[in-house]
């Protein structure tokens, strides 16, 4: 059987865009069991409520819910158990650094994906936003389609 090549997506946070400034990202591994990676496979995965925090000088990702394989027998795996993430220790000890600095960040999972045949998660560096930065968000993504919209109709009339 051929190996895997590419990038496929399994689950995407899209909250976690809307409520943190994304500073900087990571790729991650995940320690999963067999039954965990036949689930992933089928797609059956959630990010929501999912953290990321440092456990005696690893990180462990917390809330990561995925679904009972449905031919599993009693080897099924737990859905929200804590699962390690694999960094390069160089790595973790420069996020752990950046968050000790209590500068409150927080490390949250942007997307679970396969890439090349691996279990793979995203993980955003991230600073939670207020709601007045939101609004402001909204405001430049609402003039830049305006912007573009207005545009369109220039070039329409010119024809």
């Amino acid at each position: 059987m051929p190996r895997e090549t590419g990038v496929k997506l399994i689950a995407s946070n899209k909250k976690a865009r809307h409520d943190y400034a994304i500073l900087k990202s990571y790729e991650a591994g995940l320690v999963l069991a067999g039954t965990e990676v036949k689930s992933l496979r089928l797609g059956r995965a959630s990010l929501v409520d999912t953290f990321a925090q440092e456990h005696e000088g690893e990180i462990v990702l917390y809330n990561l819910h995925i679904a009972e394989y449905g031919f599993g027998s009693w080897t099924n795996h737990a859905p929200r158990r804590n699962r390690k993430l694999l960094l390069h220790k160089a790595e973790i000890v420069k996020i752990l650094g950046q968050l000790k600095e209590g500068s409150g960040l927080t490390l949250v999972p942007l997307s679970l994906y396969f890439k090349d045949g691996w279990a793979k998660i995203e993980l955003g560096l991230a600073r939670g936003l207020k709601s007045y930065d939101k609004r402001q968000v909204m405001a430049e993504r609402d003039a830049r389609k305006e912007i573009a919209r207005e545009m369109g109709r220039r070039l329409k009339k010119g024809r």
